[in-house]
């Protein structure tokens, strides 16, 4: 006998505890940009041992191609891994991408150099950046979903947040890795051997995020989604997205320009640029890179928070046209400045102003999707964003730094993605429920 919508509620839904369901989710997320931070940081020497061609702008730019082609699979990731998160629930889906990103990272640490192996080489580090991507095609948003429909409803902002928090967290380790790696060995150790160390200690977080999402239970809302369905969620998840929320679909996207652009560019990109722009050290470099980060883990879970109490769109607003006036001055004044004082200050304010929006993207997307489409349509918004405008950012604002544009490139970048986003955040669509079923409707609007 089927089930009636009605039953669902009689079900006991299994609740994991809130630390574990936080710890879960945002483990797999922090090794994805763990392994994203340490190959842009390590991004010379990657291009030096894998993409020779006699000049070095070229190398770097061959570098940052390769990072950025890893992003061309990511829609494939999100539709593959989004469906079958919506079809074998969030757990599932968390537990495959952390085994395929672990792999990929393994595959780079581990690859010969061009001079030792030839045209294979680079293949092997597009390979594993081809695995991670597609692996990060669907993290951010099974683990969007899985978080979110944890929480309790006054807490959906705050738990989301844990996301991007747990990217500061872990660009923190990548900076203090970065930061022993060069400090502690030669420039020739580093170039040699030393930039393989992150990517061994980046595969090693792969048990501890297995082991917590195996021993946790489903969400309450993909339990009852299924109860109340009477059989397999959403049995064509990406045909529904396009046929029924598309629109959605678009919006989403858009609001995910500067989600992507402002984490690649002012905080992945950076201390990549500050180097090459303004002669500051690596040393230099990573430390701002590690003082931003610990301001951008804080302000994630504090936007968080404060986004359950004044709603969504007045925070995200307010970050989007901070940045849209904030990010050019900055970097003029650190041209003229260039002191390690004014690079911790700027580098910190770029945390911020980052933390402010994307601290609350992971709940504000996740709630514009109903519970039997949401890990695909958030997957399908964000990585088509993170592909076009996210990935390539570090290459294209490579060269672009080499034209008369310069340093103001990055500038450039972000508030043109600022000023789409902002427009975005006024018209996307009121929230869905994220406590509900098959039968869930649009929550009451956000103030």
């Amino acid at each position: 006998m089927e089930t009636t919508r009605q039953d669902w509620r009689s079900v006991p839904a299994k609740r994991s505890s809130p630390g574990r369901a936080v710890a879960a989710a945002s483990i797999g997320n922090a090794l994805e940009w763990y392994d994203f931070t340490v190959y842009a940081l390590f991004a010379i020497y990657i291009a030096q041992n894998f993409f020779p061609g006699g000049d070095d702008t070229v190398e770097l730019v061959k570098a940052f191609l390769a990072f950025g082609l890893g992003f061309v699979i990511r829609p494939l990731g999100a539709v593959v891994i989004g469906v079958y998160g919506d079809k074998a629930g969030r757990k599932a889906a968390l537990f495959l991408t952390i085994m395929i990103m672990a792999a990929g990272t393994l595959l780079i640490a581990i690859a010969p150099t061009y001079a030792a192996m030839g045209i294979g080489a680079p293949l092997m580090i597009l390979a594993g950046r081809v695995l991670q991507g597609f692996s990060a095609g669907g993290e951010i948003g099974g683990a969007a979903a899985f978080l979110v429909e944890h929480a309790p409803a006054d807490k959906k902002g705050k738990y989301a947040s844990w996301l991007q928090a747990s990217m500061a967290i872990s660009n923190i380790m990548g900076a203090l890795v970065a930061f022993a790696v060069t400090s502690l060995l030669t420039e020739q150790q580093v170039g040699d051997w030393g930039w393989r160390i992150p990517f061994f200690i980046g595969v090693l977080i792969a048990p501890v995020g297995l082991w917590l999402r195996k021993t946790l239970d489903e969400t309450p809302a993909f339990q009852a989604e299924r109860a109340s369905a009477g059989r397999e969620p959403a049995a064509a998840p990406l045909r529904q997205v396009f046929s029924d929320y598309l629109g959605h679909l678009i919006k989403g996207f858009a609001f995910s320009i500067l989600w992507a652009v402002c984490v690649y560019v002012l905080i992945i990109y950076m201390p990549i640029f500050v180097q090459r722009a303004f002669g500051f050290t690596p040393s230099q470099a990573f430390t701002a890179s590690l003082i931003g980060n610990v301001f951008l883990a804080v302000g994630c879970v504090c936007a968080g928070t404060v986004s359950d109490r004044i709603g969504r769109r007045l925070m995200l607003g307010a970050s989007a046209a901070l940045m849209l006036v904030a990010v050019y001055p900055l970097i003029s004044w650190l041209q003229a400045s260039p002191t390690l004082t004014t690079l911790v200050i700027v580098q910190s304010l770029f945390c911020i102003m980052v933390s402010g929006f994307v601290g609350v993207a992971p709940a504000t997307l996740s709630e514009v999707f109903p519970t039997h489409v949401r890990t695909t349509g958030m997957s399908l918004a964000y990585n088509a964003a993170v592909t076009i405008f996210g990935g390539f950012a570090p290459a294209t604002l490579t060269w672009l730094g080499s034209t008369g544009i310069g340093f103001h490139a990055p500038a450039f970048y972000v508030m043109a993605a600022a000023a789409a986003s902002l427009i975005a955040v006024l018209v996307l669509p009121k929230p869905y429920s994220t406590n509900c079923g098959r039968g869930a409707v649009p929550a009451p609007a956000d103030p």
